[in-house]
């Protein structure tokens, strides 16, 4: 069974949360605006985003996935 992707783009900064907030983001792949990771919709995911569920927006993710996960606003394809 393979398992479904989903889209985390962060959407606040991260200034002001507690040490343990940025951290979640850096490992979520994120740590500015706009940026956008693909990851793998498992529970150990969920449980990061839920974390940071004011910061982030979450939809599922369409389509193939990247050899490279994280996609920069704005960035050449």
């Amino acid at each position: 069974m393979a398992e479904g992707h989903i889209d985390v783009k962060q959407v606040r900064s991260g200034i002001g949360n507690t040490p343990k907030h940025r951290g979640t983001l850096r490992a979520l792949g994120l740590g500015r605006i706009g940026r956008t990771a693909v990851l793998p919709d498992r529970p150990e995911i969920r449980g990061m985003v839920a974390r940071v569920t004011h910061l982030v927006e979450v939809a599922p993710h369409e389509g193939a996935v990247p050899e490279r996960t994280i996609r920069r606003k704005g960035a050449r394809k």
